[in-house]
């Protein structure tokens, strides 16, 4: 399987629709960076759970999944699931947030999600970040919505065991969702591992990048 590298990792962005996106689709991407780029300054959006308790867990996991680097984390309060209804709002914080950030590299939802306000983040996240590699990570939950990755981050097993236990600990609100478990967690990691030849491994969509061969 081909191999790419992404070089010198000082910044990176991640969104998210709700708390608990951005760990659920890429935990383990984000401890492999943390510690492979001591410093790393990870800026992170999510557009709902702001003012509630779902907020502090958000703020804690993203502490222990980012071991070492400066978190920079903002959770708006608009309303789950109302996402499309809130468009120009949305539009705005994403343009404020690129605004104040330089990353190396994009997280965020993909398009192909069920869920409307992963949709429409996914959707809207290009529009600002338009000279960006940007990474769309996928949420396991009970749609049938499961994407055809295309980029695959190799794992550990002890890595995919960790991320799914950071998870658990980190968002008790969650724990009464019949998919939120380990066994679900590290089936899916196991999973895309199979797909690229690794015990596990996280995946994702990416809808278009610039490659350069060396020539002039």
């Amino acid at each position: 399987m081909i191999r790419l590298g992404v070089g010198a990792v000082t910044e990176i962005a991640v969104l998210g629709a709700h708390c608990d996106d951005i760990a659920i689709g890429m935990g383990a991407t984000l401890l492999t960076l943390a510690r492979a780029h001591p410093g790393l300054r990870v800026r992170a959006l999510v557009l709902s759970g702001g003012g509630t308790a779902r907020a502090d867990e958000e703020s804690l996991a993203l502490a222990a999944f980012c071991p070492g680097a400066e978190v920079d984390l903002t959770v708006l309060d608009l309303p789950d699931g109302r996402a499309p209804a809130h468009w120009d709002r949305i539009k705005n914080a994403l343009s404020a947030f690129r605004a104040d950030t330089a990353p190396d590299l994009v997280f965020a939802t993909q398009r192909g999600d069920a869920h409307q306000d992963h949709r429409l983040l996914a959707e809207l996240v290009p529009t600002e970040f338009r000279d960006h590699l940007v990474l769309g990570y996928e949420i396991l939950k009970w749609e049938s919505d499961t994407p055809t990755p295309s980029v695959y981050h190799r794992l550990t097993a002890e890595l995919a065991e960790e991320k799914a236990r950071l998870l658990l600990k980190h968002y008790p609100s969650q724990a009464h969702r019949d998919w939120f478990d380990e066994q679900a967690f590290t089936g899916l990691t196991r999973l895309r591992g199979v797909q690229c030849h690794a015990g596990h491994a996280e995946a994702f969509v990416l809808d278009k990048a610039v490659i350069d061969f060396g020539g002039s």
